[in-house]
């Protein structure tokens, strides 16, 4: 029996980091298994991505394209991470110019598959007229996908039944079995009001993901049957096309983060090392989350009302947007605020922290649940944000901060009932040995390994 083909696999994720670095994680998953790989991104991306492997580097080809110059794009944005949340339609025009140089690049090193994101709906004709294979790959699990349509042309011809907010915060008809993924009030409205603004300068999200999965020849999913097999096999069935969950790519180790020795950390276990275990509260809502000045205000003296110690990673914050006034002499001892990179997954792992007051992103939940962290919810951002709350909420591994349904303000008593309930009241007990339970299924690295297996062999077989 001859051997199966080894590979070569490009990947061309969207320009945000919470979704470069799955990706990046997938490729490197990919080329340990003996197949090239080209990972395409920009040159400012590509030089802020983490090291790879000296085993796999000389199959990991870093493939650097440049952004074409777009009125009201600066320079040097080459990531959502470098712009304020109105920009970001723009940085979506210059990646569309990536359309020219893309295609010399797949014309000139024929690639059997391209791995793409929700972003490139031109690029499913361009892969099938050079005969390249298409897979759509997912950072979101499908229950976020599924509730976007129940076909891609609904997506794309703007069919979707749904017309008014309200319409989003019932779960779609199309979903049959027991399910809470749906929107609130206010998150719904943010949704339309985002999807006017990227269609006054561009192309609307919908129709770009939908452009994409109508036009992939498989749709891959980080997620895995344990967690959502109804939603996986939904998702399948709604477009026709296989489904396959690659698994939740779970950290390879903590040191990909930082060494034990990096300065950054020595500071910040130094602090931890001093506090109760399970007793500190860690705090970040990723580098690209907004809050306004009365969500900051209302936050921080929430976490000063809870009176728990809490680490608090606060970065990308709009200059004119500050904490109250005497929060941080108030808090002195008992809260620290960083405002810089830290070592996430190192800080999740030390035995003081106990909870996460996170914004929902998946990577930021898929890391909790990997040290077996229970959550405390307040989704920040629209689109996938609401839904994983429902869905991590369902499973009883965490709670929502209580918000006004129409408009999304939340208050300081919310904030500190939510977390006194999680860190230390009685009847928060189930979410701390649910989510101690769930690290079984996020850091079992074997388990989800059998899933990029399966993946990789698709990839091989289907090709």
């Amino acid at each position: 029996m001859s051997e199966p083909k080894k590979l070569h696999v490009a990947l061309f994720p969207w320009l945000a980091f919470g979704h470069i670095i799955p990706f990046f994680e997938l490729a490197k998953h990919i080329a340990q298994r003996g197949h090239n790989i080209s990972f395409i991104s920009t040159p400012r991306n590509i030089q802020r991505l983490p090291k790879i492997p000296s085993n796999l580097a000389p199959l990991v080809d870093l493939v650097s394209l440049h952004l074409p110059i777009v009125k009201h794009l600066p320079r040097d944005a080459e990531a959502t991470s470098d712009l304020p949340s109105q920009k970001v339609p723009y940085l979506k025009i210059a990646y569309d110019g990536l359309q020219g140089p893309l295609l010399q690049f797949l014309k000139t090193s024929s690639p059997d598959w391209i791995i793409c994101d929700f972003a490139q709906y031109w690029l499913p004709p361009m892969a099938s007229n050079l005969g390249i294979s298409l897979a759509f790959f997912s950072i979101l699990g499908a229950w976020s996908v599924s509730f976007f349509g129940s076909s891609s042309s609904a997506m794309i011809k703007g069919e979707d039944p749904r017309s008014q907010p309200e319409d989003f915060t019932l779960v779609p008809e199309w979903i049959p079995f027991p399910s809470k993924v749906a929107f609130k009030l206010h998150e719904a409205k943010r949704i339309f009001q985002a999807e006017v603004k990227d269609s006054d300068v561009g192309v609307s999200d919908m129709f770009r993901v939908g452009s994409v999965l109508a036009g992939c020849d498989v749709i891959a999913v980080r997620s895995c049957n344990e967690l959502e097999a109804e939603f996986l096999r939904l998702l399948g069935e709604l477009h026709g096309k296989p489904c396959l969950p690659i698994g939740l790519l779970p950290p390879d180790d903590l040191d990909a983060t930082c060494s034990e020795e990096d300065d950054t950390w020595l500071t910040i276990r130094e602090w931890l090392d001093k506090q109760n275990k399970g007793s500190v509260v860690y705090v970040a809502f990723g580098s690209e989350a907004e809050l306004s000045q009365p969500e900051l205000n209302e936050l921080a003296l929430g976490l000063e009302l809870s009176e728990l110690p809490f680490f608090w990673v606060l970065r990308k914050q709009d200059s004119s947007v500050e904490l109250p006034d005497g929060f941080k002499d108030r808090v002195k001892g008992r809260g620290i605020v960083w405002t810089s990179w830290v070592p996430q997954l190192r800080i999740l792992g030390h035995e003081s922290v106990g909870g996460f007051l996170t914004h929902c992103g998946y990577g930021s939940v898929v890391e909790a649940l990997y040290s077996g962290l229970a959550l405390i919810m307040l989704p920040i951002n629209i689109i996938d944000q609401g839904l994983i709350a429902r869905v991590f909420g369902k499973k009883k591994v965490g709670v929502e901060v209580t918000r006004d349904e129409s408009n999304g303000s939340f208050t300081k008593e919310s904030v500190a009932d939510s977390l006194r309930l999680v860190m230390v009241e009685k009847e928060g007990e189930e979410y701390r040995d649910n989510a101690k339970e769930m690290r079984k299924l996020f850091a079992d690295k074997g388990f989800h390994d059998q899933y990029l297996d399966h993946f990789v062999e698709f990839l091989q077989n289907d090709h």
